[in-house]
């Protein structure tokens, strides 16, 4: 008989900086089998990998100290999808305005801070076709802008004169934080892209039982 091929069926977030617990809690709510990835080991069986917002030459760092560069690397050639948001995004992106990219996976230019200072964060809402059937809630923190895509990328969201989201085959980036906002619609959607059946809490886009501190069960406690 023909062997089966084994399908990855596990989604990690990178847990080295930034906002893990708040993407791990939205995985939660879509029933989807997830997991911390820190380490080389931890990437084995995943369909996708989300690098998280957070400060990108801190995370580029990390990524440098715990050599995982070259692992996210085979991974992705292996067939893994990478969601980068915010500072994931800047990882990903092969341009970096005034700067050297880091993994370089997306065909893209992005600028850092490209609203400003953490004081110009804001949010905003927005109807993305690919991704929702209502409009999504945006929350932007010190966030960059993604000035230019390559051939291969296609836009999701733009937005007077840069873009929001955007995707390649294996890609996805945004420069807003979906796991601030009780709106599954992203998370789900990259779920999609990795070949996983996410379930959803109930049928609309926003949870109305969703708290900003709903994250706060998967935090470690200090002790």
């Amino acid at each position: 008989m023909p062997s089966v091929k084994h399908r990855p069926k596990a989604m990690g977030v990178l847990d080295l900086q930034g906002g893990v617990h708040e993407h791990l809690e939205h995985l939660e709510r879509l029933a989807i089998p997830h997991k911390r990835v820190k380490q080389a080991d931890d990437f084995a069986d995943l369909a996708g990998l989300i690098i998280p917002g957070g400060e990108s030459t801190c995370l580029a760092r990390l990524l440098h100290i715990f050599d995982l560069k070259d692992v996210i690397h085979r991974h992705y050639r292996q067939g893994m999808k990478i969601w980068g948001t915010c500072a994931g995004a800047i990882l990903l992106a092969d341009r970096v305005t005034g700067e050297k990219p880091c993994l370089g996976l997306i065909d893209m230019e992005i600028e850092r801070n490209g609203f400003g200072s953490q004081l110009d964060s804001f949010k905003s809402e927005a109807f993305i076709e690919a991704v929702s059937a209502e409009a999504i809630p945006l929350t932007f923190i010190r966030a960059p802008k993604i000035l230019s895509t390559g051939k291969g990328v296609k836009v999701l969201l733009r937005i007077d004169d840069y873009i929001a989201a955007a995707e390649s085959d294996n890609i996805l980036v945004t420069v807003f934080h979906p796991e601030l906002t009780g709106c599954l619609a992203m998370h789900r959607y990259f779920a999609l892209k990795c070949g996983l059946n996410p379930t959803s809490e109930n049928l609309s886009v926003i949870s109305r039982s969703w708290k900003t501190v709903s994250w706060m069960k998967l935090a470690r406690i200090a002790t």
